[in-house]
């Protein structure tokens, strides 16, 4: 295989990582191989799905090549190809604060992020997903990590409306859960990547129970966009680690809050009495 021009001298390193092991590939192996070597940095705008679409073979097939290649998984070799991008040269005309510079790159960020929902959410998918929960008997919600903070913030907000919901901390407990939904229960499923291996295992569990899965997510194409029956589809994409993961959460926040809305404006009534009585609870633990 001839060495791609896309790699920098510092991205040739994991280039050569990966040409001294192509004799080990074979088959759909060494295509996914190619294709790492062919996108370079440009991996960190890519989800598992879509590399396997590149390379004409499943998902589980891009894993195997990656463990071939010395990693764990695929998202570890993505995080060796974004540590190895050269950083881009700082502006001059940028303030040399750091403290400065954080909060401006911080919001810079989070906005762009935000600009970005329009663009890749429908508000037919929304009210879809809406609908959803506000039929459900049950949802179950579920996620790791930093998406971790966005379920229970979830939780919080469709208790409040009165939709009886289950957010299990223990992976092992969701996963319980979500295989004794009913046909008629909803599995929300939360996940950056959408490649979270008990997310995406919870989200398969529902499916196989019959519910509903819903999964906010930032890439369109993912092992769990695959298992899900609705994707809502927001979130930076750019960096594994760095302002865009914590501006995906701030964007699946405000997702949640979108989702929120539609469901008070679905539920009426009935929301606005489950309102009233958090409203209350909440007046007990105020000064």
């Amino acid at each position: 295989m001839e060495e791609s021009s896309e790699f920098s001298p510092l991205e040739s390193q994991l280039a050569a990582h990966i040409r001294a092991r192509l004799g080990e590939l074979r088959g759909t192996e060494a295509r996914v191989a190619q294709v790492v070597l062919d996108r370079g940095a440009d991996l960190v705008h890519l989800s598992v799905s879509d590399v396997a679409e590149l390379a004409g073979t499943a998902s589980s097939s891009v894993v195997r090549a990656c463990q071939r290649l010395g990693f764990k998984g695929y998202q570890e070799l993505k995080i060796a190809a974004v540590r190895q991008t050269p950083a881009p040269a700082p502006d001059p005309s940028e303030e040399a604060d750091p403290a400065a510079r954080a909060l401006t790159d911080t919001v810079r960020a989070a906005r762009e992020a935000l600009d970005g929902i329009a663009t890749t959410l429908s508000a037919q998918a929304l009210r879809a997903a809406a609908e959803l929960l506000n039929a459900a008997d049950r949802v179950v919600l579920v996620g790791t990590g930093l998406s971790g903070a966005v379920v229970l913030d979830a939780a919080y907000r469709l208790r409040a409306l009165g939709i009886p919901v289950d957010a299990p901390a223990d992976p092992l407990t969701a996963q319980l859960a979500a295989a004794g939904l009913p046909a008629t229960g909803v599995c929300l499923a939360v996940s950056h990547t959408g490649a979270s291996p008990t997310v995406v295992d919870t989200a398969r569990r529902a499916r196989d129970a019959g519910a509903s899965v819903v999964a906010l997510t930032s890439y369109a194409r993912s092992p769990l966009s695959e298992a899900a029956t609705h994707t809502l589809v927001a979130g930076g994409q750019d960096l594994v680690f760095g302002l865009e993961t914590t501006a995906s959460r701030l964007v699946h926040l405000a997702v949640v809050d979108a989702l929120t809305l539609t469901l008070l404006a679905l539920r009426g009534e009935a929301a606005e009495r489950a309102l009233n009585l958090s409203a209350d609870v909440t007046a007990d633990h105020t000064y």
